[in-house]
């Protein structure tokens, strides 16, 4: 293993993080479990990011695959192509935007990039509302986006960004009130910045932070937000690269716990549709969708492999009520972590809804953030074969949990035993 670290060190960049003081390569999985190359096995909570979204090595996966990569692998978007149609149906469909169409990417990133270029054509305007402690990608756009200091290296950026506050509940100036008040003074401080800026193209944001440590607002206030919008024809671009396909349990898309308003105009998707193949994309209304008034094709968006890998994940998924599984076992997992956590001084917060949980730590008797407690935690957790990952706003202090959607009961169960030694150890 320290060959390989070494051989990683000699030829990747130094910023491409990896975690664990010995960094771990895994070199196969099956359903929930993956293995390392020492022989050792794990329990996964993070599913490569929120991306082996069923399970490891699925065969319905593999086998759908395995048959289309035998017939062709790649034609781009110049060529008819059936699994890629017959994807964009589905997803349209689920997508709940009326007269919606589809247009697949190979990362969340690209998803996000798209959707930022469609949504400032169609206003002629570069200005973006996104919000703090926020994450949408790793490109030059994307990043400019990004309210989490961590995550945005550069100022640098072709849109000018306003950030808006709503996206961190327990935390900043607004923590204190209740969910009505916090939702009335979010709605409050958007309408007074837009009151200073010149017309908008979008809102952009995400249901469920997740590289922030998995924060959310009160349900229905974005749907305040888009009131608010609507009125000035911004659109609402819902970055579902983590929420999507049903992981918060209670709704397919995250957007759906801010529905009363009706849908966003455009939607975001990557990550857990693939279970690990590369897909993104973006849904949006046909008026925004068409708006680009010059050629442009994907090379690699699209692909025959990939399509036919998220036709067949988004069909066990549905078929095996996946997003049921994760609203009951995701609901008794949570409880059992907010009862380890009360017993623990370091546990500021447990929160989430169905396999999406954040447990956010502070050194004890303050709210201050603990980034090295985060990190010694992790480790411990893998020395007692259980993978997770983290997260957060100012400082990386949340443990973010978010196993494969067909997690059982019992799996549920072993990896809080191991995640409360890990704990009560640090």
């Amino acid at each position: 293993m320290t060959d390989l670290f070494d051989r990683h060190k000699a030829v990747l960049p130094d910023w491409l993080a990896l975690y664990y003081r010995r960094p771990l390569e895994i070199t196969h999985g099956e359903g929930r479990y993956v293995w390392g190359a020492d022989g050792t096995r794990y329990l996964d909570f993070f599913g490569g990011i929120l991306t082996t979204m069923t399970a490891h090595a699925l065969p319905e996966v593999t086998k759908a695959v395995s048959e289309q990569a035998g017939r062709i692998i790649h034609s781009s978007t110049l060529y008819l192509n059936r699994p890629m149609v017959e994807l964009a149906e589905r997803v349209a469909h689920l997508s709940g935007i009326p007269d919606a169409r589809v247009f697949f990417t190979t990362s969340g990133t690209e998803a996000n990039e798209a959707a930022l270029l469609l949504a400032t054509a169609h206003r002629g305007s570069n200005q973006i509302l996104a919000m703090r402690n926020s994450y949408h990608g790793r490109s030059f756009s994307t990043v400019s986006i990004t309210g989490n200091r961590g995550w945005s290296p550069t100022s640098l950026s072709p849109l000018q960004t306003l950030y808006v506050h709503g996206g961190v509940r327990s935390r900043g100036p607004y923590a204190h009130l209740s969910d009505a008040q916090f939702t009335e003074a979010c709605v409050a401080d958007l309408e007074d910045l837009l009151g200073h800026t010149r017309d908008v193209a979008a809102l952009i944001a995400e249901p469920v932070q997740g590289v922030g440590g998995f924060t959310s607002p009160p349900d229905g206030l974005y749907a305040a937000f888009r009131d608010v919008l609507h009125r000035r024809g911004i659109l609402w671009i819902s970055d579902e690269v983590q929420t999507g396909w049903g992981r918060t349990g209670d709704h397919f898309w995250g957007w759906q716990a801010h529905g009363r308003s009706g849908p966003p105009d455009l939607l975001t998707f990557a990550k857990g549709i693939g279970n690990g193949m590369s897909i993104g994309g973006v849904v949006a209304r046909a008026e925004v969708m068409n708006c680009l008034d010059a050629n442009s094709i994907s090379t690699f968006g699209g692909s025959p492999v990939t399509m036919a890998a998220g036709l067949a994940n988004l069909t066990y998924l549905l078929e095996h009520d996946l997003q049921g599984n994760a609203r009951r076992v995701g609901g008794l997992l949570i409880e059992r972590l907010r009862a380890i956590g009360a017993g623990v001084p370091a546990v500021r917060e447990v929160r989430g809804r169905g396999l999406m949980i954040g447990i956010e730590l502070v050194v004890p008797g303050t709210d201050e953030a603990n980034p090295d407690a985060a990190t010694a935690v992790l480790e411990a957790a893998r020395e007692g074969g259980l993978l997770i990952g983290k997260g957060g706003g100012h400082d990386t202090s949340v443990l973010r949990i978010a196993p494969p959607l067909s997690l059982t009961v019992a799996e549920a169960e072993e990896g809080a035993s191991i995640l409360e030694q890990a704990l009560r150890a640090v």
